[in-house]
């Protein structure tokens, strides 16, 4: 019998982007470039999303967005800038 940590380390979503990594992609056909909030596991249903907070705010529908919600598959990491 394991404790909490080595339960967590075993079967935890390991993320694949830190705060703060600088990236680029499309969201709704949208292109954006910003700096990774959040690389997180919410459900195993929905899969892994990331929090992107925008360098410039995109106006979608009539509403300013200044941080939007990707998945992987949608943004490449900045090589350089």
């Amino acid at each position: 019998m394991g404790n909490q940590t080595e339960y967590f380390e075993r079967i935890g979503y390991r993320p694949e982007y830190s705060i703060g990594d600088r990236v680029f992609g499309h969201w709704n056909g949208i292109p954006f470039a910003g700096s990774v909030g959040n690389d997180t596991l919410i459900s195993a249903v929905q899969g892994p999303r990331i929090s992107i907070h925008l360098d410039l705010p995109i106006k979608y529908e009539g509403v300013v967005q200044n941080i939007v919600i990707v998945k992987h598959e949608d943004i490449k990491r900045m090589k350089e800038f």
